[in-house]
């Protein structure tokens, strides 16, 4: 007679894939927003790195799964952009998703991740590197000189970053009170 293998039930990890849905929703949320968000000034919020920056804060993903995220929001981004060289996007998100994952590693290591601002620093410098990356190829795909680059496209990033460390820190609340959500109730 030949003897049953025993089952083994093992149960699903709670919320295993969680950051995945998240990660697709505040992206697809992102770029919707990138698309019809109008230049003001000269200056545009870019929402997917703070959608991005948000889902990192929440879901501390490997560097490998923050290259990821950083990946699909730069292609995702190439059909909406509004720039002289789109692909650029792919690149500049990539920095941006990387900065963005370090910083929330450097947060949790110095035991800040409960610091008021989090979401604004971390939104802030990944907007800012990666529009310093953006702006640094389109300086070099355009031919354009460095004091250009230095003096006109920089401080336009600068002035993103703050916007986008606003737009960062003001949707970060109630994006994790959702996200921590349990069955209608909050579970922190």
């Amino acid at each position: 007679m030949e003897k049953q293998p025993v089952l083994i039930n093992v149960p699903a990890a709670k919320d295993s894939h969680r950051w995945v849905a998240v990660t697709a929703l505040l992206l697809a949320i992102g770029i919707i927003l990138h698309t019809i968000s109008p230049n003001i000034g000269g200056v545009t919020p870019n929402w997917t790195i703070a959608m991005y920056s948000i889902t990192i804060s929440l879901t501390n993903p490997s560097l490998s799964r923050a290259l990821g995220i950083g990946f699909v929001a730069g292609l995702t981004i190439v059909p909406s952009s509004k720039s002289a060289f789109p692909l650029g996007n792919i690149a500049s998100e990539l920095a941006g998703a990387t900065t963005a994952c370090l910083l929330v590693k450097l947060f949790l290591a110095a035991h800040l991740e409960k610091f008021k601002f989090k979401g604004f620093i971390i939104g802030g410098i990944a907007t800012m590197i990666s529009g310093g990356v953006f702006t640094f190829i389109l300086k070099l795909v355009l031919n354009l000189p460095i004091m250009m680059w230095v003096t006109a496209m920089l401080p336009v990033v600068a002035i993103v970053g703050v916007v986008n460390g606003i737009v960062t820190q003001v949707l970060y609340t109630p994006v994790r009170r959702l996200f921590f959500m349990q069955g209608g109730k909050k579970d922190e």
